[in-house]
């Protein structure tokens, strides 16, 4: 499924969190609230205790009945793809070229593995100085350091706008990352949030919300799963 996918594979993690959560919901209230609707909750509480901004939620989300790794490696962008790629599969979505520099400011929090990243640290010399040799100390450049996790930010346990900062001085950490720069559109947006973390925060929400609207299922369609890893 699309844990499998490229752009996720042993990147999105933390899902026994959300069996945990899930698992006292089921005997607590049985068969009412979804995975896909518990899911999009944890993001905003993740974001809110980490010092971001809480945003209002629309509950009601059923959980889809297929799962498929072939639309998720078609549809999700990944760490090398160039930013005309990035805009264009978002655009797909509904969301536009400011959600794009908006929901990708959330790699302030989390970690990527080296093996994506070491390209930049070692075949490139526009990173920081204090930042790059940190970098370089996590992922040496070796094979076996390829699954070792590098920090997406210099603060990367706290939601801010250092994710912007870095960009600003050629300093992020994926390659997909720093092509935001690359465009005067989405580099003025860069320099914009990077100087007002409150207009980041306002408008990170307004886009967290925007993908929680992204293909919704309700009604009788679809369903209430009683554990998030598998259809009822």
């Amino acid at each position: 499924g699309e844990k499998n996918a490229l752009p996720n594979l042993n990147s999105a993690r933390g899902f026994e969190i959300i069996d945990s959560i899930k698992s006292n919901l089921e005997k607590a209230c049985p068969g009412v609230v979804s995975c896909t609707d518990v899911l999009t909750l944890a993001a905003r509480e993740a974001v809110y205790l980490t010092g971001g901004p809480y945003w209002s939620l629309a509950f009601g989300r059923r959980d889809g009945l297929t799962t498929s790794e072939t639309a998720a490696n078609e549809q999700l962008p990944g760490p090398f793809e160039p930013l005309d790629n990035i805009t264009r599969k978002f655009a797909a979505k509904g969301l536009d070229t400011k959600d794009v520099v908006v929901l990708s400011g959330g790699h302030t929090l989390g970690f990527a593995q080296c093996g994506v990243v070491k390209p930049r640290l070692f075949d490139f010399a526009g990173s920081g100085p204090s930042f790059l040799q940190s970098l370089q100390s996590t992922c040496p450049n070796r094979n076996e350091s390829n699954s070792n996790l590098a920090p997406l930010d210099a603060s990367s346990s706290k939601f801010d706008n250092v994710y912007y900062k870095l960009l600003v001085n050629s300093s992020g950490l994926l390659r997909s990352d720093q092509a935001l720069m690359s465009d005067n559109v989405t580099g003025s947006m860069v320099v914009g949030y990077s100087k007002f973390p409150f207009l980041f925060y306002k408008d990170f929400g307004a886009s967290m919300v925007k993908m929680a609207g992204i293909g919704v299922i309700t009604g009788s369609n679809g369903d209430v799963r009683k554990n998030c890893r598998v259809v009822n």
